[in-house]
């Protein structure tokens, strides 16, 4: 059991739309005190899955963390829409990454089209003309 999977199962038992809790609170849960980063940076709560393995925590239990408040030393977790996370790590399925292939199917070839021939099959002449060589 790694060291924030208590908040997520503290999460996960939620039945509201949003959580708040304090710093202390939240050590409470996890049964240790928090970084000293926690408690100075704002930038150490984002949602971005990859920052550090705390967030994966909040995220795995389908919340995202808002009004974070540095002074007071509190925040709110806010369910997710879609009610669950972003995944962080390649899927189990294709063993890729989530956004591989995410703009699958908005670039199309029109038929004829052949991608290897230069736009401009002339273009080579106009550089030799407008660039002479040095030599």
């Amino acid at each position: 059991m790694g060291k924030y999977e208590p908040l997520t199962e503290f999460l996960k038992q939620q039945t509201g739309s949003e959580v708040r809790m304090s710093f202390a609170q939240i050590e409470r849960v996890i049964g240790s005190r928090l970084p000293p980063v926690a408690q100075r940076h704002r930038a150490w709560w984002s949602n971005s899955p990859t920052n550090n393995v705390m967030t994966k925590a909040w995220l795995d239990a389908g919340f995202r963390s808002e009004q974070v408040d540095i002074d007071s030393g509190e925040l709110v977790f806010r369910r997710d829409e879609q009610g669950e996370a972003p995944p962080a790590t390649p899927t189990a399925k294709t063993g890729r990454h989530p956004l591989f292939g995410w703009m699958k199917g908005t670039v199309t070839i029109p038929p004829g089209v052949d991608l290897t021939e230069p736009a401009d099959p002339d273009w080579a002449d106009r550089i030799d003309r407008e660039y002479p060589p040095l030599i």
